[in-house]
């Protein structure tokens, strides 16, 4: 059965057992992802403690992709307050904390930039002083990928971006300490994608060139999957206010999009430890996945990764296509997920 399409007479279930169903499922949008020491350290944040955060990146140690998760996420909580400024002063020479500030500053200054709007330009004073924040960040924790990645993302906002050889330098740099980080990776995508200083080709040439070095089970391959919703939502972006967007009824379908599709979960869900549960960093990346395989009518692979995920939604990639609760609930149904 095509997603999407409605389902025979016979193979549909009755309008008591599909309210029933939709009553009983709903999505969980906990930007967590269900890691809950996570959220109760963003709590602390908030009112002002910094101890919780301390403990909790302590006790990740160097599991880089939890790490990332983690430290991207209480950026955002921290870029609101001065928590993370009165953790650096209280502790100067924690790693830590030189790190998770650098992320926060990083979060500062693309909140400046969205409050200023598209085509706006951001002081290229506050920009270098971000890059100093890094960089000091790279000195305090000299194992940890996440100040390269860090760099990597305000790489972005310089106008006209920055040196080919400073790009590829902290390209290398990230690499040398986890060779597969995927936020890494999905960052420089996005510096050449067409929102940002490339194309749509030379974004799709990273990601598909990230894709094929991966090993088996690594989630690197989804690049490919974030490239199409990055494609996308660029087109619509222009689109807005001029009426549909021509060429998108196959935009997720196609054969190349669907070949994509299967190689990606080929290559990491086949790869993958299949008794091991899903990690709140895994989340994020296989919203993508299952997004891509339910608008391309990949009943089996989507049905699969919906009953991996749970509950447990993303607001993106879904936002850009509609209502994520919605979708969520409306492709699980139509496929059968229980």
């Amino acid at each position: 059965m095509a997603v999407g399409r409605r389902p025979s007479r016979s193979s549909r279930p009755s309008r008591s057992s599909r309210s029933s169903r939709s009553s009983r499922f709903t999505p969980d949008l906990d930007p967590d992802y269900g890691d809950r020491a996570l959220t109760e350290a963003r709590h602390d944040i908030v009112i002002g403690r910094w101890q919780g955060v301390r403990d909790l990146l302590r006790a990740t140690g160097d599991n880089w992709s939890r790490r990332t998760h983690r430290l991207r996420l209480l950026a955002h909580a921290a870029a609101g307050s001065s928590t993370v400024e009165a953790w650096r002063a209280a502790e100067p020479d924690n790693p830590d904390a030189a790190v998770l500030r650098a992320a926060t500053e990083v979060v500062r200054v693309f909140d400046t930039a969205i409050a200023a709007g598209r085509g706006s330009t951001v002081d290229r004073g506050r920009l270098d002083a971000t890059v100093d924040a890094c960089l000091g960040a790279t000195q305090a924790a000299p194992a940890d990928p996440m100040p390269w990645v860090s760099l990597l993302s305000v790489a972005r906002l310089y106008d006209g971006g920055v040196p080919r050889r400073q790009l590829r330098q902290w390209f290398d740099e990230l690499r040398h300490r986890d060779p597969y980080h995927t936020e890494g990776h999905a960052q420089v995508m996005r510096y050449w994608s067409a929102r940002w200083h490339g194309t749509h080709g030379a974004m799709y040439d990273f990601a598909r060139d990230a894709a094929g070095v991966a090993p088996p089970g690594s989630p690197l391959p989804v690049l490919v999957q974030v490239a199409r919703v990055e494609e996308y939502r660029y087109i619509a972006d222009g689109a807005l206010g001029r009426g549909p967007v021509r060429g998108f009824d196959q935009h997720w379908k196609h054969e190349l999009a669907v070949t994509e599709l299967r190689r990606t979960y080929a290559r990491w869900i086949g790869g993958r430890d299949p008794d091991r549960p899903v990690a709140p960093e895994e989340v994020a990346d296989l919203n993508y996945l299952a997004h891509a395989a339910c608008y391309a009518g990949q009943t089996e692979v989507g049905r699969e990764l919906l009953g991996m995920l749970g509950t447990r939604a993303s607001w993106v990639p879904w936002s850009y296509t509609g209502d994520p609760e919605e979708q969520f609930v409306r492709f699980r149904e139509t496929l059968g997920v229980e």
